[in-house]
């Protein structure tokens, strides 16, 4: 497997795309936003200059993953990819009409992978002709640093797909985690729960975010403090996922808090935005 076509530019679509690109895969970038091709190109170029300055990579790696980066509007590249990854947003009816439209335009062969973060694959798979060759590739951010990726087996997925993936996964350089469609998987399912606990504490005025944060950091030695990692992730993605968790299980453990709501409303989405729980210039 060579090719791949990757599905939405957002930060994780076009982190996704300079992963590939660097590993040597044909690598075109769909999505129906001209603009969000322009700033993804944009940022994966950047991105890869940066890696370049570190010393992580040769200036001819950078200059052959541009080369296999390309851009386009429409799914027409899905005829020749061995693969397909879909990173639009979290959305499930966004997600099972693109799927409807892949499964119409690839190959028979061809792999339908989705990163989604909690939308069950079992459900996106449904919308195709070839549930068994559907599984969920769920990277994280940002997906070029991040060593995990959840390989998510559905209800149909054959065992042959779900190695395939895998082997994938390794030859991207990460390390693959094969678990069972549920929703939130493991990351999320854990995750999600954390972060809503640190949105009470701050709307509850039992410590302000940036203290949160602290604790989190040094009393638990977390890289990132849970609050400052929602900002990352974008708050409108937390909240999509907490609401299909809490959707899913029944379980009102997993209730949004009404500040994140509040948040998402605002446009106060995190880093991406420039404001979330933090700050950023």
């Amino acid at each position: 497997m060579s090719r791949v076509l990757v599905v939405g530019a957002g930060t994780m679509g076009s982190g996704i795309a300079h992963l590939f690109a660097l590993r040597g895969w044909s690598t075109p970038l769909a999505d129906v936003a001209p603009a969000a091709l322009e700033r993804a190109t944009t940022t994966i170029r950047a991105n890869l200059e940066r890696q370049v300055k570190k010393g992580t990579i040769a200036t001819l790696q950078r200059d052959d993953a541009v080369a296999r980066l390309r851009t386009a509007t429409a799914f027409d590249a899905a005829r020749d990819a061995d693969l397909v990854v879909e990173a639009a947003t979290e959305n499930p009816e966004l997600k099972f009409q693109i799927f409807r439209e892949l499964d119409a335009v690839a190959g028979p062969g061809a792999i339908l992978a989705t990163n989604t973060s909690s939308i069950s694959v079992t459900a996106i798979a449904a919308q195709t002709r070839r549930a068994p060759r559907v599984a969920g590739m769920h990277f994280m951010n940002p997906a070029p640093v991040m060593q995990l990726v959840e390989v998510v087996r559905g209800l149909e997925t054959s065992p042959e797909t779900v190695r395939q993936v895998t082997e994938i996964a390794t030859g991207l350089g990460k390390t693959p985690v094969t678990v069972q469609d549920a929703p939130g998987f493991v990351s999320n399912r854990v995750l999600m729960p954390m972060i809503n606990e640190a949105v009470f504490c701050v709307m509850e005025g039992v410590a302000s975010a940036a203290d949160v944060d602290t604790v989190m950091r040094l009393g638990m030695n977390h890289p990132l403090g849970p609050l400052a990692l929602a900002d990352l992730i974008g708050l409108d993605v937390c909240l999509a996922i907490l609401e299909v968790l809490h959707h899913d299980l029944g379980d009102d453990k997993y209730r949004p808090a009404p500040l994140l709501r509040q948040l998402v409303a605002a446009g106060r989405l995190g880093k991406k935005s420039g404001r979330g729980f933090h700050v950023y210039a």
